[in-house]
């Protein structure tokens, strides 16, 4: 297959598109740089140039292609809303160059807000948009869908981890060392799905491979992971303490991220392993965090394409 990737530069499509071209498959990678052009061509993959604002762009490289994986999306939270129209606006223009074929999409979502007080499944319906909640990924696969386009989602747990991550465990990190403990909210038992990044690429290929058509997939490795068990690691990497901090101290301590850091979201990838015959073979957060590279000092970044 010719698949077109965006996000082909970041943190998951980097590693969707070597999953891709090891399985033997031709990947057309969007970029919106040169460099990123570069980092492409390395790879053995073709460039598409390009950005999510770019809809005629992202309409040539669909039909240029067997299939789409999209794992484009634009990470700074102080624009979260406009951003997520952007990501709407894509995956529409995406769609459109796939009507009429049987050629699969694949958008990428998430699990964190599926369910509440029980483990989440790939049956679980998306998160309605709202104006408290603006992303509109898999609702918009849903109407691509119910127009013909096979169209279906990935979904990530809120961590994942691997080397090169900038996201929600850097900025733990962060926060332990501007405030001098790593802390969690009550008693820490809140649980984290996670999944390494190698991992979660073998998903999208088998997904794409399969003609994406099965709806949503869970690209799960730990069903949930103890917060506690996190803040614990980065504490003794740190060599600082690992307090207890209630709602109203976790405000203090994380900021903005409070809500992530209480977030308790076990979800199930049980039905995406039997249709896939998936299984992780990488490390679990626990261990993988665990190790020098993910305490080298550096900031996690507060806008990151993935």
């Amino acid at each position: 297959m010719r698949v077109f990737v965006t996000g082909a530069t970041g943190f998951v499509g980097s590693a969707v598109v070597q999953e891709l071209i090891r399985a033997g498959h031709q990947v057309l990678g969007l970029a919106r740089s040169r460099a990123g052009a570069k980092s492409l061509i390395a790879a053995g993959a073709q460039v598409h140039r390009g950005g999510l604002e770019d809809l005629e762009s992202l309409h040539s490289g669909a039909v240029l292609s067997d299939g789409v994986i999209h794992t484009a999306f634009n990470h700074d939270f102080s624009k979260f809303a406009e951003n997520c129209e952007m990501d709407r606006r894509a995956i529409e223009a995406l769609g459109t160059a796939l009507a009429g074929s049987d050629r699969p999409l694949l958008v990428t979502s998430g699990v964190a807000l599926l369910a509440s007080s029980r483990t989440a499944t790939e049956e679980d319906t998306p998160v309605p948009r709202s104006s408290s909640y603006p992303r509109a990924s898999e609702v918009t696969a849903e109407s691509l869908a119910a127009r013909g386009v096979r169209a279906s989602v990935v979904r990530l747990p809120p961590s994942v981890h691997g080397d090169g991550d900038h996201g929600f465990v850097p900025r733990l990190i962060d926060f332990a060392r501007q405030n001098g403990v790593s802390a969690y909210v009550g008693e820490g038992l809140n649980r984290w799905p996670a999944v390494h990044r190698l991992d979660a690429a073998r998903v999208y290929r088998l997904a794409i491979e399969r003609g994406a058509a099965a709806g949503r997939y869970h690209a799960i490795a730990e069903e949930g992971v103890a917060f506690k068990d996190i803040a614990a690691v980065i504490g003794r990497r740190l060599n600082v303490p690992v307090v207890a901090k209630s709602a109203e101290e976790a405000g203090e301590h994380f900021g903005w991220f409070a809500q992530f850091a209480g977030l308790n979201a076990p979800t199930s990838s049980e039905r995406t392993r039997a249709l896939l015959g998936w299984e992780p073979k990488q490390a679990g957060l626990v261990a993988d965090i665990d190790q020098p590279i993910y305490f080298e000092t550096k900031t996690a970044s507060t806008v990151a394409r993935a």
